[in-house]
């Protein structure tokens, strides 16, 4: 994996190597938030509630990531792993928020790693059922994750994904992100 822009890529390109998948990253400034079109991103998707995920959620995320876990487009740069009972454990620094239906069901999710040190936050994985894709969930989740962190005086989102994931890609365009890193995966 190499930054889209790095030198090496042409040169690799010309011996024999192929680019195989592309992915990028982006950044959201606190300063530059529209905590009113997040709100409305959250409100949107009603009746299903979005909101922090506590450990009492914790089966029901398990059960959501086992149903997906093979739906995440991309390849190394933005595969992910199955989460278990500890990876999927919440703490100060891995927070999560899910979407509920009425009826109780964890229909999405997104994980947030929060480094205190710099103020910043970086999207582990956003994830919906494949029932509910196509509702703004995903961009949902991606908005009260960064109003609950604004709110805790967060000053930097960093988000990514596989350039073959136009949902995420949308959602995150949505939430205000600018994308400012494109990587490529090269395989001779």
């Amino acid at each position: 994996m190499l930054r889209a822009d790095d030198q090496r890529v042409p040169g690799l390109i010309e011996t024999g190597w192929r680019i195989t998948a592309r992915s990028w990253a982006a950044q959201l400034d606190a300063d530059r938030a529209d905590r009113a079109a997040l709100r409305r991103f959250v409100e949107r998707v009603a009746p299903i509630v979005v909101g922090e995920l506590g450990d009492v959620d914790l089966p029901a995320v398990l059960a959501l990531d086992a149903a997906t876990v093979t739906d995440y487009p991309g390849s190394v740069a933005t595969q992910h792993e199955a989460l278990t009972r500890s990876s999927a454990a919440l703490s100060p620094t891995r927070r999560g928020f899910g979407a509920w239906t009425p009826s109780g069901d964890l229909v999405g999710t997104t994980y947030v790693d929060v480094d205190v040190d710099v103020d910043t936050v970086e999207t582990s994985f956003t994830v919906v059922a494949r029932d509910h894709r196509g509702r703004g969930v995903g961009t949902a989740l991606k908005a009260a994750s960064v109003l609950a962190l604004l709110d805790e005086h967060v000053v930097r989102f960093r988000t990514g994904g596989s350039d073959d994931n136009p949902a995420i890609i949308t959602a995150g365009a949505a939430v205000g992100y600018v994308r400012d890193e494109e990587w490529v995966t090269l395989e001779r």
